[in-house]
């Protein structure tokens, strides 16, 4: 689920209300500022405990949002602005992401690949105006990239693989945050390929995350993401909406949209559950209303759609 929390009391209810309906073993929050000490995680928690809907197993991680560099990183003369952090972010954590589950996690057994560099990337699309001080300390991630073992009932573990991308707008003709964006899903078929330094994760996997790109429709560079919907490693269960939707000029299926931009792109598909091949598929959805309290409560919880698919596990 993207940018889960609004401010306010009424968002917090309207977020337990949204999960409570999409009553999910395991769940991945974006766009939820992060604290070293996980106060408002924990809040949260305790909030769906009381509603009846426990999470007793979390995981968060600081990430690149807000993180300072000490750079003039959009050029505009000045130092310490929301676009000069690590990504974007005017305070440090704000927009971060966490895992809520219901089966255990095994943090010590993470891996978090938030301080890698987008320089070090195999193939990366760096920006043609990147200083050399720059590619001495950007990192790839806008937020997060990690891994995070869950142990199943049977004993064996399933790896969580979660990350945020930045949007690829808000830029200029040197496309910056339209080529990390691509990058930064670009950073998982290198991992799976083993063209990085760590090692590839077994499967059983699953790969989730807001991408903020559409394969075929609105701005951005699409390939990374195409490549990865097509990869053979992963399969794609193209969760859809039941409510009918037109967006006139699109080539991609509106049922497939998880956020819908009124005055911008219109309908894009920009949030994924990509299960590994071995795991079997038995449902996926987004989670959508017509009317009633679930739509406004979807509204005001967040600009997307959940996402949620169903597997076997094994």
């Amino acid at each position: 689920m993207q940018d889960l929390l609004t401010p306010g009391h009424e968002g917090i209810a309207a977020v337990v209300q949204v999960v409570q309906a999409l009553d999910a073993d395991l769940l991945l929050l974006t766009g939820m500022d992060f604290d070293t000490d996980q106060v408002a995680l924990t809040a949260l928690a305790d909030r769906l405990a009381a509603a009846g809907i426990a999470y007793p197993y979390r995981f968060a991680q600081a990430p690149n949002a807000g993180l300072p560099t000490g750079l003039d990183l959009d050029r505009n003369g000045r130092r310490g602005d929301a676009r000069d952090a690590m990504g974007y972010g005017r305070f440090q954590g704000q927009g971060g992401m966490a895992l809520l589950s219901r089966l255990p996690l095994e943090p010590e057994a993470a891996q978090d690949f938030t301080a890698f560099l987008w320089a070090d990337l195999p193939g990366a699309l760096l920006p043609p105006d990147m200083t050399e001080a720059e590619r001495g300390m950007q990192r790839l991630s806008s937020v997060n990239h990690w891994l995070v073992p869950l142990r199943l009932p049977s004993g064996r573990r399933l790896t969580v693989m979660g990350f945020a991308a930045t949007p690829p707008v808000f830029d200029g003709p040197e496309d910056r945050n339209g080529r990390r964006n691509h990058d930064e899903t670009a950073f998982w078929s290198r991992l799976l390929d083993g063209a990085l330094p760590f090692a590839a994760p077994e499967a059983p996997f699953v790969l989730l995350g807001d991408a903020n790109l559409d394969p075929v429709d609105g701005d951005g560079r699409p390939a990374a993401l195409r490549a990865l919907l097509a990869d053979a490693r992963l399969q794609d269960p193209a969760p859809r909406s039941a409510l009918p939707r037109r967006d006139d000029g699109h080539k991609g299926d509106p049922a497939l949209d998880t956020a819908v931009y009124p005055d911008g792109p219109g309908g894009l598909r920009v949030d994924y559950v990509l299960p590994s091949a071995d795991l079997r598929v038995t449902g996926a959805g987004l989670l959508s209303a017509a009317d009633g309290p679930l739509a406004g409560a979807l509204a005001r919880a967040s600009r997307h759609l959940p996402v949620w698919v169903d597997i076997d596990l094994p």
